[in-house]
């Protein structure tokens, strides 16, 4: 397993990845209308262009070496906050869970938020999306509870959820 830093020639992929994981993680949560508009808006591909033109923002796409294919993806961005790195997304296609696929991810981010001199990581999670447990088992904890209007009549309902690096 490898990570591989994304650029704009990789748009489609990351578009195409997040599409197949978020109807296994949220077509049980979310309406089919909410799961569009936001992949709509989220992963428009000017949305990722200006992401990636972001010197603090960064993706990594997630590659099996063993079965050459691509598994998952995270975005995240340093100096969201102060000393803060937030993780926008981390996201696998539903084939790659239960691997260790997302602890590799998440120690990698850990990995970069240090070297980044950042201390604290920062993510959202839906509160009936059964990924808090595992962020959990790595180490987050909810620290506050939150809900978003994204636009169009539609709301995040999430949990923010901390990690502070040692």
């Amino acid at each position: 397993m490898k990570l591989i830093k994304a650029t704009e020639n990789d748009i489609p992929l990351i578009q195409d990845l997040a599409r197949r994981s978020w109807e296994a993680a949220y077509s049980k949560i979310l309406e089919r209308e909410q799961i569009e508009y936001m992949l709509n808006t989220m992963y428009s591909h000017e949305e990722i262009s200006n992401q990636l033109q972001d010197p603090d923002y960064h993706y990594f796409l997630i590659f099996d070496e063993l079965n050459n294919s691509f598994e998952g993806f995270l975005g995240y961005q340093h100096g969201y906050e102060q000393h803060t790195t937030k993780l926008h997304r981390i996201y696998l296609i539903p084939e790659s869970k239960g691997k260790g696929i997302g602890k590799m991810a998440i120690d990698f981010l850990k990995q970069k938020v240090s070297e980044n001199h950042d201390r604290r990581i920062i993510l959202n999670v839906n509160k009936n999306n059964n990924a808090k447990m595992f962020y959990e088992s790595q180490g987050f904890e909810v620290y506050k509870e939150i809900i978003v209007d994204i636009g169009s009549g539609f709301v995040m309902d999430d949990y923010e959820m901390e990690f502070y690096i040692t």
